[in-house]
């Protein structure tokens, strides 16, 4: 995803490190709210979001944008995004607003966002139920999402973002000797294969782009979609393939079956695009690990992944895309 350059605190340490529970309950009581708890750190890596109760017994949920990474116009575009959804009936949290309409909020070098907690776990992607709750969700979302077009937020580029993520691991001293010959040629191998199986410009709608279990809470069978951080123009089967948990093509058909019954009560999904399951697959992969890699020096990362600095951890990454080195070649049919 494209950078904006690098914003940094008066001293050396990380801006997140900054983030005392005493500085993030000042940032959100300088927007008009009264706490009556500190705030409890959620899971999140690429930010940082807080869970908090206001004097009326209310749940909010605060992210503080991780600097450089967004402009303002590509969180605010997405914030509208949620509003949007919010007024069409999907289920998600769109941003708290001031009096001024604001959503967005700035706060010395941190800029943050209010957001309604919704309840809820994660859907069990064994549950025919659930699958079919997720595709109505996300049925939903699209449908909203396929009336306009983003202007600033990214377009998935399967090509430049394979070659980014490539380029991100072989400038860097991650690989043993041993590694980096093999990395350079199968990496090469799936970036070859990948460069004809892109999809063209018109198939991209306005998506959430990071569509997975954890984005996903719910009861009751309803499920509603958090997290738009990620959110970008792309193929509607970005959002769908990676609630396929199965192991074998049969079951994954039936998975399918589920969520796409669910989606098409809200718009048609259009078949073509699975053809495209596997491509984004592999990009997720290259992706992912050049992610870990590139967030280093935020001392979450080595705490929360530090296999990555493992030997092992490099060696079952190439094999990985080896692997699907092999799927893309075969070049499975997705037929329903």
């Amino acid at each position: 995803m494209p950078l904006s350059g690098r914003v940094f605190v008066d001293d050396q340490r990380h801006p997140f490190e900054q983030l005392s529970p005493m500085r993030i309950a000042d940032a959100v009581e300088s927007l008009g709210f009264c706490l009556s708890s500190e705030p409890f750190a959620l899971n999140s890596y690429e930010n940082r979001v807080f869970m908090l109760c206001d004097d009326e017994r209310r749940r909010w949920v605060v992210k503080f944008y991780r600097p450089g990474r967004w402009r303002d116009e590509q969180i605010q575009e997405e914030h509208d995004f949620l509003t949007e959804l919010s007024s069409d009936g999907a289920m998600v949290a769109a941003p708290w607003r001031d009096e001024k309409g604001r959503s967005l909020h700035h706060r010395a070098e941190f800029r943050l966002t209010m957001y309604p907690c919704l309840p809820g776990q994660a859907p069990e992607l064994d549950n025919p139920a659930h699958l079919y709750a997720l595709g109505e969700a996300i049925g939903q979302v699209h449908a909203v999402g396929r009336r306009k077009t983003f202007i600033h937020r990214p377009v998935l580029d399967l090509n430049r973002v394979t070659a980014a993520s490539r380029e991100a691991i072989l400038s860097g001293s991650w690989l043993t000797r041993r590694q980096r010959p093999a990395y350079e040629r199968i990496s090469a191998t799936l970036q070859k294969l990948l460069e004809s199986r892109g999809w063209p410009v018109e198939a991209s709608i306005r998506t959430h782009g990071d569509c997975h279990p954890g984005n996903l809470l719910g009861r009751d069978e309803q499920f509603a979609l958090v997290d738009f951080d990620d959110c970008m123009m792309a193929p509607a089967v970005q959002d769908i393939w990676m609630l396929l948990s199965a192991q074998n093509d049969q079951e994954i058909r039936a998975q399918l079956s589920e969520i796409l019954e669910g989606y098409e009560q809200y718009t048609a999904f259009p078949r073509q695009e699975l053809e495209w399951i596997e491509p984004l697959r592999s990009l997720r992969l290259m992706r992912h690990t050049a992610w870990l890699i590139e967030r280093w020096e935020d001392p979450a990362f080595p705490q929360a992944f530090p296999w990555v600095a493992d030997e092992g951890y490099w060696d079952q990454h190439i094999r990985q895309l080896d692997q699907q080195c092999l799927v893309l070649d075969r070049k499975t049919r997705w037929i329903l």
